[in-house]
């Protein structure tokens, strides 16, 4: 049996990070069978979530992803082309090396979501180094946020290449009920994973608000929510926390 480990629901989602999230979704469309326990990121053989045990220890989402596809024999991107899977790659690059970035913004710098949300994370920690341990992890996903790229610019400035990522997004999608058409593929577990994160009512920002202005988004957002997720309570537009 296979072991996912991941942080566990919270924040409105049936999984608070996204690549875990992915992950999840990505053995519910395999139909492999697993468990999901919940860990910290020390215990991961690369230091991060999500990570699996099948036989072997195996972590980040990509890996995994391909360890799966090679063990169990299947391929999530079965129905497409040769340029299709190319172009699959590249919007998987792009929702994780951009989008992702503008999506940890919203929810950690600024104060009022960390404060509700990530500060939260801490509550066990015995109270006289609380707010030390807050204050680093802050600290560090604002360096590597300004390593990636994304940190050196504005708020409004992330807003907006946010949004230009939903935009092209939504223009990729279309009206088809996935990315790539009418069957899932493996980059639609990150689409929705980002989406999802960014949509919850549980935080809000001015780029989640800009991404229900698109409603292809949303409708595969809920569409996925139900294929994946259908024991979820999913509430996309309640009142933010």
């Amino acid at each position: 049996m296979i072991t996912l480990y991941g942080f566990g629901p919270g924040f409105g989602l049936p999984e608070i990070s996204p690549y875990v999230t992915k992950t999840e979704v990505q053995l519910r469309m395999a139909g492999l069978d697993y468990v999901k326990q919940p860990a910290v990121p020390d215990s991961s053989p690369k230091g991060q979530l999500p990570y699996i045990d099948d036989g072997e220890m195996i972590a980040d989402s990509t890996f995994i992803r391909r360890h799966l596809e090679l063990k169990h024999g299947f391929d999530l991107d079965a129905d497409l082309d040769e340029r299709q899977r190319a172009e699959a790659w590249a919007i998987e690059r792009m929702i994780e090396n951009h989008f992702t970035w503008a999506f940890t913004y919203t929810r950690w710098m600024i104060p009022e979501n960390f404060a509700k949300g990530p500060a939260h994370f801490f509550d066990g920690a015995p109270e006289a180094v609380r707010d030390a341990l807050r204050a680093d992890v802050l600290r560090r996903v604002g360096e590597s946020m300004r390593l990636a790229g994304l940190g050196r610019h504005t708020p409004e400035e992330i807003v907006g290449l946010g949004t230009r990522s939903l935009s092209a997004l939504s223009m990729l999608l279309g009206w088809k009920p996935y990315l790539m058409g009418d069957r899932p593929c493996g980059t639609d577990a990150i689409a929705f994973a980002s989406l999802a994160g960014l949509m919850t009512p549980f935080f809000n920002s001015p780029l989640r608000e800009r991404a229900l202005q698109f409603a292809n988004l949303t409708a595969y957002v809920d569409r996925m929510m139900m294929q994946y997720y259908p024991e979820h309570p999913w509430q996309r537009m309640a009142a933010a926390a």
